[in-house]
């Protein structure tokens, strides 16, 4: 006859425990961080009034830079952000961490869910009538002279001219002895070699200085062609030259390429 043993169950730690060690952990880590990057830290925590832990964070002897007691910063921030992601493991209860410097943080601001969804279901307040009633009252345009095509091309004058060429000429700018130096060497070689030569990522007022630089060099034509951020000064020769079938770099050595 066996006797049988009764059976034992796990226990769970108390709801003290459970905190006592989360607060261990985020003693642990905020002091590993801290202390690689260099700026070491006195830290108060206490319990948030919406289950959160706040910590304020009383740097020793000065805090970084970007960072003021009192006030938020995107340093505190981003250290709180890698903070709660090292601590909450996808699954696990997540228990918020805020971060201060030199003072507790103000609570988070949660909306209600009520309030969320009465606020989102409210119908969109009625447009007022009268201007409505004006629309109608108001007769309608003329249509333009020879249909829809006179239309387009009316709708096309009036249409502000995008940015081209002109800007660049209509610009007044100082002259720039280096950049002048420079562009007109390329533009000579552009129209000597016969090849095509671009310069992107340049200001308008470059462009300008570009523009006015390389008038009088022979051989070449110097022009802004493209819009927004993509506009360039394009050097095209007159007498383009064909690119040879193999062509080297000036520093390449020859036996490279007959491996």
């Amino acid at each position: 006859m066996s006797e049988q043993v009764p059976q034992q169950t796990p226990s769970t730690p108390d709801s003290g425990a459970s905190s006592a060690e989360f607060r261990g952990r985020v003693e642990k880590l905020l002091g590993d961080i801290l202390g690689l990057m260099g700026f070491p830290a006195r830290l108060d925590m206490k319990d948030g009034a919406d289950g959160s832990l706040s910590v304020a964070l009383h740097f020793e002897p000065a805090p970084p830079p970007g960072v003021e007691v009192g006030r938020r910063s995107q340093v505190v921030d981003s250290l709180q952000f890698l903070l709660n992601k090292m601590l909450h493991r996808p699954g696990a209860d997540r228990r918020w961490v805020m971060l201060g410097a030199g003072v507790h943080p103000e609570p988070r601001q949660r909306r209600e869910p009520q309030a969320a969804a009465a606020q989102a279901s409210a119908p969109a307040a009625p447009a007022p009538a009268a201007p409505r009633a004006a629309a109608a009252q108001a007769p309608a345009p003329a249509p333009a002279k020879g249909g829809q095509r006179g239309a387009q091309a009316s709708a096309a004058k009036a249409a502000p001219a995008s940015k081209g060429e002109g800007d660049e000429r209509s610009v007044t700018v100082e002259e720039d002895a280096a950049l002048k130096a420079a562009v007109r060497a390329l533009a000579e070689k552009s129209g000597s070699l016969g090849r095509f030569y671009a310069i992107a990522a340049m200001k308008l007022e470059d462009r300008a200085r570009v523009l006015t630089s390389v008038e009088g060099v022979g051989g070449v034509r110097v022009s802004a062609e493209g819009e927004g951020r993509n506009r360039r000064v394009v050097f095209t020769p007159d007498k383009p030259a064909p690119l040879p079938k193999r062509s080297m770099l000036p520093d390449d050595d020859e036996d490279d390429f007959d491996a």
